[in-house]
Parts: C-alpha cells; sequence; structure tokens
C-alpha cells in the first residue's frame, strides 16, 4: 500500500504521471473516489505520460469508454447493469490494455486480482491518493 497527499492538481497530475511509468498492459487501474475528487485527471495525466502530451484525452462518460492505443480508459458511472460490461468490451481490454476504470463498484466481481485499485478521499484542501 503506498499513500500520497496532494495539495493541488498540477501534484495530482505529477502523482499520476509517476505512477503511469510504472504501469505495462495488461493491467487494470480502478479508480476510487466522490464526484470531483480526480479520477479523470488522474486517467488523463496517465494517458498523456504514456501517450504523448498532446493526446486529446476528453471524459469518457458519455461514450463509456475512449481507446488510445493500448490504453482503455473505461468510465462506468452511467453503466446500470453489468450485462452491459461485455458489450462495451471491458473483458477484453483488461486481457490485453493498459485499462483505466472509472467507477468501477459495478464491475467488482469482473476485476483481476492483481487489479491496482486507487482510492482518493479528501484531505484538508487536498486529496490522499491510497494505492493497494
Amino acid at each position: 500500500m503506498a499513500e500520497f497527499i496532494s495539495n493541488n492538481v498540477e501534484e495530482l497530475r505529477a502523482w499520476a504521471a509517476d505512477f503511469a511509468q510504472g504501469l505495462r498492459a495488461p493491467v487494470t487501474v480502478a479508480l476510487h473516489g466522490d464526484l470531483g475528487m480526480g479520477k479523470s485527471e488522474i486517467a488523463r495525466a496517465v494517458i498523456k505520460t504514456l501517450r504523448g502530451a498532446d493526446t486529446v484525452v476528453p471524459s469518457p462518460t458519455f461514450t463509456i469508454v475512449q481507446n488510445y492505443d493500448g490504453i482503455s480508459h473505461f468510465d462506468l458511472y452511467r453503466v446500470s447493469d453489468a450485462d452491459e460490461l461485455a458489450e462495451i468490451g471491458l473483458q477484453h481490454a483488461m486481457a490485453n490494455d493498459i485499462t483505466l476504470i472509472e467507477w468501477p463498484d459495478i464491475a467488482a466481481d469482473f476485476l483481476p486480482q492483481d487489479a491496482i485499485h486507487v482510492y482518493i478521499t479528501t484531505h484538508g484542501d487536498g486529496r490522499k491518493i491510497v494505492v493497494k
């Protein structure tokens, strides 16, 4: 388990860029946290670190999944039925890609045992990040 305290978004992005350096496919990263905690910022920083700073990384809130040449970014906030997970390609992505999952609770039964769980909570005016 590792912990990090981020006092601002720049520190959060820097942590995520450093975290990204250790990711090799296939790996699943489950991003846990309430609305506005920084899940999308972490995912965006990981993708930009691994695919280039000029990579456009929109939130997949409405598309549910975005792919970046071996990185799959899922936002499961709007998924209400676990049966949809196969349809959107989650299992395929987890078997092959660096897979970043926001709102992973609905997929809990499908996540690999070696998934990396990142928990983001408030800490004063900043964020506490716990990696398990």
